[in-house]
């Protein structure tokens, strides 16, 4: 995610941090070169094109702009919903411990021993949900927060972070079978484990249901067609000035697009979506403070503006 701070007047016409532009060059160039070959022709061959009203492109860039306006605010929902979710859990996290700290009395070893294994497990269970979101390999972040008995059953599973809340749940039952605390804290705690669980089911459905496939392919082919057909119906009142108009709104339009499609799947590594490593990291962080530990690991701190 993009955390610098908003640019001057100046740079801000050559950012390309976190910019759409290095995805839709392509595109921008492709307008430009057309809208430049049908101005040359227009100029030396005046009769060679028809003369075009502006009318029927206006009433299809309104158009455009309401189906481009539609799918960004979508999108930017679902994005939001996403920074919402992990909010949320880490809420829960931090909750969750604050409980286990308080009402676990540890003054015995079973007692540090439930305390430590519930905050690990807490832990692992949010480097667990960010590496199935972004589909990358969890074990080196998870496995040392997790007792070595569990690591065959758990690399055999195929749902991680929901077989660590289901550890977790285990481990609160034998802690109240013990009578580690009452049964109203286990009903607190009970809460915040399903409240965690919410926000998994929830960032599943996210990851799982992109906006359809029928609606982003209307998009994309009314873009090109209007960006491909715009500079035939400028460059008879235009001139010159052609491939300029053409290129703004082609970057305009293409941009609106792209940025759409970044903003739809707010989970993975792309510049403009969501900072899982950097939350993750604060959540162990406050973890392992809250339960003492001396050796924490450092925090994520941006590079170049961009916060992983």
């Amino acid at each position: 995610m993009i955390v610098r701070q908003k640019p001057n007047a100046l740079k801000i016409f050559f950012t390309l941090r976190g910019s759409i532009i290095p995805k839709i060059y392509y595109q921008i160039l492709l307008i430009t070169f057309l809208s430049s070959l049908i101005t040359a022709i227009q100029h030396w061959y005046p009769s060679y094109f028809s003369s075009y009203g502006t009318a029927p492109f206006i009433l299809l860039g309104v158009t455009l702009s309401l189906f481009l306006g539609f799918r960004n605010n979508a999108s930017y929902q679902r994005w939001w919903e996403a920074r919402g979710l992990w909010g949320q859990l880490v809420f829960d996290a931090r909750s969750l411990t604050r409980q286990v700290i308080s009402f676990i009395d540890d003054d015995t070893e079973t007692g540090r021993d439930t305390q430590r294994q519930m905050i690990h497990l807490t832990i692992a269970f949010t480097h667990a949900l960010r590496h199935r979101l972004r589909e990358t390999s969890p074990w080196e972040d998870v496995e040392r927060f997790v007792e070595p008995k569990h690591h065959a059953s758990m690399r055999q599973t195929q749902n991680l972070p929901d077989y660590l809340m289901r550890l977790m749940g285990k481990k609160l039952g034998d802690s109240r079978r013990q009578g580690q605390y009452s049964e109203l804290m286990v009903q607190n705690m009970d809460e915040r484990l399903t409240s965690m669980t919410i926000v998994l089911a929830a960032c599943e459905r996210i990851h799982n249901t992109p906006l359809p496939f029928a609606y982003m392919l209307l998009v994309h082919r009314t873009t090109y067609l209007y960006c491909f057909m715009l500079p035939f119906g400028l460059v008879s009142s235009l001139g010159w000035a052609t491939p300029l108009i053409c290129a703004v709104i082609a970057y305009t339009f293409f941009g609106l697009d792209v940025l759409s499609e970044e903003l739809e799947e707010p989970f993975g590594l792309a510049a403009n979506q969501l900072p899982l490593s950097a939350l993750s990291r604060t959540i162990e962080i406050n973890l392992l403070e809250a339960l003492g530990e001396d050796e924490l690991p450092p925090a994520i701190i941006p590079e170049n503006g961009y916060l992983q």
